[in-house]
């Protein structure tokens, strides 16, 4: 009897499947025409674990290319790179003459190149006979020659960012073989920082381990637990876990516990510190460099992880300390929300306690604040899966039901009926304004943001804190969430209401899956905007119709870490403008804002430019964005495949997309469901 993956609640070793190349796409038809007829060739650079290599293999496939490469272990050897195709004893200029023949050289790792070989390389590079792609990593040590060529005077230059969380989060679901659940995947990108060499060590670790479970509330999978320590791990951290010093282990150690910690603490030598620094294992960190962390979010997971019972329990000390930090974690957010500035911000204690804690629970409070933080920021799929955290050890509460609702809406999914939230009952609708129905996500709480959270934060309370067991956060008196404290001001404390207004009421067209129906996220009247906000300015700007208004509080919005509410405005503004060019713009700016919201559907992102298109057109990019193929178009509207290549570029022009995996956001799919 076979058994299939999804019928089992843990994922067992399976074939590591071939890492997949995901991105790039720009990068990888720069390379090709660099490295085409009649051009010298093109250096790329970037950061450590960016995905050069696989860059550049993508580049090269199929052609005839010579490949050299540097390692540490021959800087010392002259044309230790070029061994295999240079006789020993050879001169600069007899290597030169001998590698004039060939067409394309590929140099991988150049910074790691003998002072021979990158003389060769260089040569090779004035001479221009030969096509070079030239890889190298930013800020390594490298041999003259190869910084004049990596400065991109002689050839031009390509410097890589790491990828960005989108296509990451695409190539873990490619990866991995299965869907991982939202927390999962932003701790796989936390851990790796943008190193997809690391990234694959631990998603291999996981599958090698068997760490992976089934989320028993759908078809993701998840991981929960430690750092499982592999060989291929334990490389990656020798520097830290090898440390042999007793004084430096202890630092290291009480930081894996307890980071940052502040510099005048007792026990963290300052001359140990010093050490640690230049070896770049821990750093300064807060304002005026007033604490220390470790340098790579790696090293504290795997310290913890390898630290013996014993040990942990004497370096985590007051086992009920972290239950303080993690409210004050939730209040900042809550602060932040209040103020309108919902940009990336680090909240340790609660990921150590949904990642690592094992038998932990999530207060339902603090999984209701981080689920609204996400959903603002448009990680609409992060946000219910925070709330299904909290629901996990409080099944009715009412803030982790409502984000979870609001949360579904944003990505036209349904959730369970969620009770109304009891700060909302007494608001009264106010008239619609604008030439459309407003989304109600410009008001960033979709309810009244000033309350149903937790405490603030004690003064006496650190930042952060160490791992322990969570005393109960206690409700309300009347058995709501928990009271937040109250806003501190910023653009968004505005009294109660907080940002964009107050409660929300139905526009007439009925309750949303999975929400009550006196609050409907898309589908109702928004309350007028605090004067003077950004929010307050959008609403103005799509009631007068002004595109350029928009294109503004989009930017503003974008800022501030909204970044679902700045898709919605740059998709209102491409309506309006009427520059076509503009339009463009804005439409353009609208599909890669919507592409970093997970998924999100609502009515201000769907539909956008089908009007501008012929009818034709229109049929075949519906069926293209539905994820038909050209050839299975053709087939069902009796065209050519060349007939119907030529309308998705035409409409590709005038969407201002470069291929169909923009689409979905672009148009309106006939079985969708918006909200």
């Amino acid at each position: 009897m076979t058994t299939s993956v999804r019928d089992a609640r843990t994922l067992r070793p399976l074939p590591s499947p071939p890492w997949p190349f995901t991105g790039r796409d720009g990068e990888l038809e720069l390379l090709r025409r660099s490295s085409g007829a009649g051009r010298g060739g093109i250096v790329v650079t970037g950061p450590p674990g960016c995905g050069r290599s696989r860059l550049a293999a993508e580049a090269v496939r199929g052609t005839d290319r010579v490949r050299v490469a540097g390692t540490p272990e021959t800087r010392r050897t002259a044309f230790a790179a070029f061994a295999h195709l240079l006789p020993e004893g050879v001169t600069l200029h007899r290597a030169v003459q001998l590698l004039a023949g060939v067409r394309l050289l590929l140099v991988d790792d150049a910074h790691l190149l003998d002072d021979d070989s990158a003389a060769l390389v260089h040569q090779l590079a004035v001479h221009g006979r030969t096509r070079l792609l030239i890889l190298a990593t930013d800020g390594a040590p490298a041999p003259g020659a190869v910084a004049r060529l990596r400065s991109g005077d002689l050839l031009p230059r390509l410097a890589l960012e790491p990828l960005p969380r989108e296509d990451i989060t695409e190539l873990l679901a490619t990866a991995a073989g299965v869907p991982l659940e939202p927390l999962t995947v932003n701790r796989l990108q936390r851990l790796a920082r943008g190193d997809l060499g690391l990234l694959r060590d631990l998603l291999d670790a996981l599958r090698d381990r068997e760490v992976l479970r089934r989320d028993p509330e759908g078809e993701e999978w998840r991981w929960r637990g430690p750092v499982p320590v592999t060989p291929a791990l334990r490389e990656r951290a020798a520097a830290v876990l090898g440390r042999s010093c007793p004084e430096e282990r202890e630092i290291l150690d009480r930081l894996a516990f307890a980071e940052p910690l502040p510099l005048g603490v007792e026990g963290l030598d300052p001359g140990v510190l010093e050490r640690l620094e230049v070896d770049a294992l821990v750093r300064a960190d807060g304002e005026d460099d007033a604490t220390v962390r470790l340098a790579h979010p790696l090293h504290g997971p795997l310290l913890r992880a390898v630290t013996g019972r014993l040990r942990a329990r004497r370096l985590a000390g007051d086992r009920g300390a972290w239950g303080a930090a993690l409210e004050a974690e939730a209040g900042e957010l809550a602060r932040r929300i209040d103020g309108a500035d919902v940009r990336d911000g680090a909240a340790p204690v609660g990921e150590w306690l949904v990642g690592e804690a094992e038998g932990e629970v999530v207060p339902a409070g603090y999984a209701a604040v981080r689920a609204r933080f996400a959903r603002l920021r448009g990680e609409s799929r992060e946000a219910v899966a925070w709330a299904r955290e909290g629901l996990a050890g409080a099944p009715g509460d009412e803030g982790c039901l409502f984000e979870l609702g609001c949360a579904a809406a944003q990505l036209g999914e349904s959730a369970p009926a969620a009770p109304a939230r009891p700060d909302l009952g007494g608001c009264a609708p106010r008239p619609p304004f604008g030439p459309e129905r407003a989304s109600s996500a410009n008001s960033p709480g979709g309810g009244t943001p000033g309350r149903g959270g937790l405490p603030g934060p004690s003064p006496s309370v650190p930042p952060s804190g160490v791992p322990g067991r969570s005393p109960s956060l206690s409700p309300s008196r009347d058995g709501g969430p928990p009271a937040r404290a109250q806003p501190s001001g910023g653009e968004g404390g505005h009294g109660p209401e907080g940002p964009g207004g107050g409660a929300l009421r139905t526009g007439g067209q009925g309750a949303l899956p999975g929400t009550p129906d006196q609050l409907i996220p898309y589908d109702a009247v928004r309350q007028a905007a605090p004067e003077g906000g950004v929010f307050a300015r959008h609403a103005d700007a799509l009631a007068r119709g002004d595109g350029p208004g928009l294109d503004a509080a989009a930017a503003e919005l974008e800022e501030r870490g909204f970044l679902l509410l700045a898709a919605e405005a740059q998709a209102q503004a491409a309506r309006l403008h009427r520059d076509p060019r503009a339009a463009r713009t804005a439409r353009t700016r609208a599909v890669a804002l919507a592409r970093r919201c997970q998924g999100a559907r609502t009515p201000a992102l769907a539909g956008l430019v089908l009007g501008e298109l012929t009818t034709r057109q229109r049929q075949i990019v519906t069926l293209a964005a539905a994820g038909l193929s050209n050839r299975q178009i053709a087939e069902r509207l009796t065209l050519s495949v060349r007939t119907v290549g030529n309308h998705l570029y035409g409409a590709y022009t005038r969407l201002g997309a470069s291929d169909r995996t923009a689409l979905p956001w672009l148009v309106e799919l006939p079985d969708s469901r918006t909200a």
